[in-house]
């Protein structure tokens, strides 16, 4: 741990973690992109789940979805398509797991770069296709590791990790880094970290999962991500995944409360799983999840989407709802 180095839940918030600088984003042309898209409509729709999806298509629990850029690139190219003709105006890579940390589970440590910048090709091509202005988000979920004291992963080896990722990502053309699902302000902090290092030109969306009573896992509340995370240099924050668009309707309505000028980020699952012939069976639906994005937007979330169990389905009808909203500017526009 570097010299200095404060527990996740005393740092400062106007401080980095290493107690350096406030780093924003290099203004360049990913910057415009992401302004524009803002500058465009209240309501930008990201997309839906991966996961839940490839499982859908044949992917076996316990095997690496990021395989499937390489093995079955036209099944990942086919789930970017739908999100796209749902209406999704920001789109993830399939490398949630793809730092080399989690996909040594695997042997496969050696190939973070070709599986990152594969899958930001693929979405890339899916974007050029459309003809759409959407953007590419470069995928940067957890270590899987508990950083040190509390655990063993150090923080300069773990800033290592998520550069390595974000450089491929970068290489591959990403728009922007969404790093996502975290439960630790150390281990965002050093995604964040990370990705600045290799890439100072793209926007960063940074989402945490608050998961255990209005709290994450590891006991961060929405107020502390919220301040810190912004006072680190994420362009937009919020949080994803969870028990359900009810927790997240709550997180989003303390964060606005807290950072009124924030960007906020709501990216909930369609409630929790059940189990139903060893299948992972999600029962909110479009129609509900739609209603729910309605609240979540009127609590201040610019940036709406869905996480585990959601479909092209549900982005669908969040995304018309969205369509209701005036262009920011026009005539009756909150603007």
């Amino acid at each position: 741990m570097r010299p200095g180095r404060r527990d996740a839940r005393t740092v400062e918030p106007m401080a980095f973690p290493d107690g350096g600088g406030r780093p924003r984003v290099v203004d360049g042309p990913a910057n415009e992109r992401w302004l524009a898209l803002l500058a465009r409509q209240p309501t930008v729709i990201a997309d839906g789940a991966m996961g839940t999806m490839l499982f859908s298509a044949g992917l076996q629990f316990g095997d690496p979805p990021e395989v499937w850029n390489l093995s079955h690139p036209d099944v990942v190219r086919r789930i970017h398509r739908s999100y796209l003709e749902a209406g999704s105006q920001i789109l993830m890579t399939n490398t949630f797991g793809g730092n080399r940390q989690r996909l040594s589970l695997h042997n496969l440590e050696g190939r973070v770069a070709e599986l990152n910048r594969t899958a930001a090709i693929l979405l890339r091509a899916e974007v050029a296709a459309a003809g759409t202005d959407a953007l590419v988000a470069g995928d940067i979920g957890p270590t899987g590791s508990i950083l040190a004291p509390t655990g063993t992963l150090d923080y300069d080896e773990a800033v290592d990790i998520f550069a390595e990722q974000a450089a491929a990502l970068a290489a591959g053309g990403v728009d922007l880094i969404w790093i996502e699902t975290m439960s630790d302000l150390l281990e965002i902090g050093a995604a964040i970290e990370g990705a600045r290092r290799v890439a100072p030109d793209l926007p960063i969306i940074a989402t945490m999962t608050f998961d255990t009573r209005g709290h994450t896992m590891m006991g961060v509340s929405p107020e502390q991500a919220v301040m810190a995370l912004t006072a680190w240099g994420a362009d937009a924050v919020g949080g994803n995944c969870g028990n359900g668009p009810d927790e997240l309707l709550a997180v989003t309505r303390r964060m606005r409360a807290a950072a009124p000028g924030a960007v906020l980020v709501a990216k909930s699952n369609a409630g929790m799983p059940e189990l139903v012939d060893m299948r992972a069976v999600y029962r909110v639906d479009p129609a509900t999840m739609a209603a729910c994005a309605a609240e979540m937007r009127d609590a201040g979330a610019r940036i709406i989407g869905g996480c585990c169990g959601t479909t092209p389905e549900h982005l669908a009808a969040m995304a018309a709802l969205a369509a209701r909203d005036s262009p920011i500017g026009a005539p009756g526009s909150a603007a």
